[in-house]
């Protein structure tokens, strides 16, 4: 039977900081006695992360022996820079500086994000270092259908082959909790039936909207970056923009969860993203 965590070729594996991808980090790092010489681990940093993330990314590290390369997005002729845990971004500054240089905001028809703060940023820093093809290892799992199903309509480029060890593997948010419950550390953010609310981007626009509303009453100063974009005099919307114009501005969501204002369905679901957990 086919190890799928089994590496034979030149391998990104995209570690978003969360919990899935840190168990198929795992999983490789069992499946290979280590990372092989022609494997490396990526992770993206857009500078709004939670610090927790960015910690567990960290431990991981440490606790595993493994090394992990720390990316972010710049607006120069690389396009990237190398950082680490002490010297990463932690108030939006790779994100603000490619709304800035785009000139509009990321929004649920161009998520120009992701593709930009993390695919590319790692395609980048992989070419730089001399690789021409490789395999993209994502933690998608088995039951995030939706995601597997999109692997193949996302194309950044003939050098790169996306693969999805988890979702051949059969492994479920359940088999991830399991596992995280067994183990010396954690992610330390809540694990709700298997989702991080609080992982990826804070506030993302593609979460939920009673989601993003309870993370700011929870901790009111998540906001402020969001609504300071929003406040930009950008070439789309000089007096203004929005990253969904189906909601409130962030500046009225913080408004309105001081006033304890229900304002959304709480079974909205959250958008699929290629972030990854």
């Amino acid at each position: 039977m086919r190890d799928p965590f089994k590496i034979t070729e030149p391998t990104c594996i995209s570690f978003s900081g969360g919990r899935t991808s840190a168990y198929m980090l795992w999983r490789v790092l069992q499946s290979n006695g280590g990372l092989p010489d022609d494997a490396i681990v990526c992770f993206a940093n857009t500078g709004k992360e939670d610090e927790a993330t960015l910690e567990f990314v960290r431990d991981c590290e440490i606790n595993w022996g493994v090394k992990i390369h720390w990316l972010e997005f710049r607006d120069n002729d690389k396009k990237y820079e190398v950082v680490s845990f002490e010297t990463a971004s932690r108030n939006g500054e790779p994100f603000e500086a490619l709304i800035k240089k785009r000139n509009y905001l990321p929004n649920p028809v161009s998520r120009f994000c992701t593709v930009e703060l993390k695919v590319r940023t790692i395609h980048r820093y992989l070419k730089d270092n001399g690789w021409t093809e490789w395999n993209s290892m994502l933690g998608i799992r088995a039951d995030e259908k939706r995601r597997l199903a999109k692997i193949g309509n996302q194309d950044y480029g003939k050098h790169e082959e996306k693969i999805a060890p988890l979702g051949e593997a059969k492994i479920t948010k359940k088999d991830v909790g399991d596992f995280w419950k067994a183990q010396s550390f954690d992610l330390k953010l809540p694990n709700i039936n298997g989702v991080t609310m609080h992982g990826n981007c804070d506030l993302c626009y593609l979460k939920g909207g009673a989601q993003i509303l309870s993370l700011i009453q929870e901790k009111p100063e998540r906001a402020v970056w969001w609504a300071k974009m929003e406040s930009l005099g950008l070439a789309s919307a000089p007096n203004g923009a929005r990253f969904r114009k189906d909601r409130p501005s962030y500046a009225e969501m913080l408004k309105f969860s001081q006033e304890q204002i229900n304002m959304f369905d709480p079974a909205e679901e959250t958008i699929a993203c290629f972030c990854g957990d």
